[in-house]
């Protein structure tokens, strides 16, 4: 029994047609498109919806503005649905029918799981070579134009519990403990052999809660460079990357989201089974990231962002005056 990962995320949004344009420009696949509501997709099938702030029937938002309001989780068989609708019963917001079930976790955030509809797909990825292992021979990497994400690998929220949320998605869903800022934070995966983490959850001193990010896995670190390339030359603005995290050891480049906080393309996290021990991170800039790059990179230059483009056709052209 064991939860599959994240099925689809829906936004409450004050500006749809901005987002649905970010959402194109990220790689998603339009599915459908209503006045109030537009669907998108992974490669895989996860769903992203964005839905008008005002619509009908939006669970309550868990901050102001546009942010995440339900994150869906897909489980494997309809026997785990039932043991998992046993467990929150009598927890608050409590809702089954349509094929899913769900209540609100302790930070106020309504959580559905399905039985996934997520689809098994066949992708080719570009082997890396190592010192001791070659698996890619007679064969160039590939430079992307654009990235296409394969599904919403994790997201993050800011918590007032942190302790209160760990226990309660280990207790009522099985999710894993892999990492952790000792009563600060806590990184989990939905099972014991998964990457990293499928959530994370961090507390602030000052209580505030609300979204962080959603991040999108892609095939491999050059697709998060041209997908982060593709991006900048849309004109969307970078928070922070590239970069990458000493605690997943991923990859990643944070955008700003129109539908509320940040996206991250991410790729090459770590993979984790059951004899894996959490660790406990004092959380820091150099613990966040072993290295990353303020303001992007341009997609036009292909340097640092407001860094000049070079003069010649070799970087080795010197100015001839």
């Amino acid at each position: 029994m064991s939860v599959l990962g994240i099925d689809e995320i829906t936004y409450g949004v004050e500006d749809l047609a901005s987002c649905q344009r970010f959402f194109s420009d990220w790689g998603l696949t339009l599915v459908s498109e209503q006045a109030d509501e537009v669907i998108f997709e992974t490669l895989n099938g996860c769903r992203v919806i964005l839905a008008d702030i005002n619509k009908a029937g939006l669970p309550p938002a868990i901050e102001s503005g546009s942010t995440v309001r339900e994150v869906v989780w897909g489980v494997e068989c309809s026997d785990d649905l039932q043991r998992y609708a046993e467990r929150i019963a009598r927890d608050p917001g409590f809702v089954e029918g349509d094929g899913r079930i769900g209540c609100t976790d302790p930070n106020g955030l309504a959580i559905r799981f399905q039985v996934s509809k997520k689809r098994d797909i066949d992708i080719a990825c570009t082997p890396t070579n190592t010192w001791n292992v070659k698996g890619r021979i007679n064969q160039a990497s590939p430079v992307y134009d654009r990235a296409i994400p394969i599904e919403v690998g994790h997201v993050v929220f800011f918590v007032r519990d942190v302790l209160a949320c760990e226990a309660f998605y280990n207790a009522r869903f099985d999710f894993r403990a892999s990492d952790r800022y000792p009563n600060r934070g806590a990184f989990m995966r939905t099972a014991d052999e998964g990457g990293h983490h499928d959530l994370f959850m961090l507390q602030l001193p000052d209580g505030r809660i609300g979204l962080n990010h959603v991040a999108f896995t892609v095939r491999d670190i050059h697709e998060v460079f041209g997908g982060g390339m593709h991006i900048s030359r849309c004109g969307w603005t970078t928070e922070i990357g590239p970069g990458r995290h000493p605690v997943s050891s991923a990859f990643f480049w944070y955008f700003k989201n129109p539908a509320g906080a940040l996206v991250e393309y991410y790729t090459d996290e770590d993979q984790l089974t059951g004899e894996w021990q959490p660790r406990d991170f004092e959380p820091g800039p150099t613990v966040f990231a072993e290295w990353a790059i303020a303001g992007g990179i341009d997609g036009n230059t292909r340097r640092q962002k407001n860094i000049d483009a070079p003069q010649g056709k070799f970087l080795t052209d010197k100015p001839k005056n």
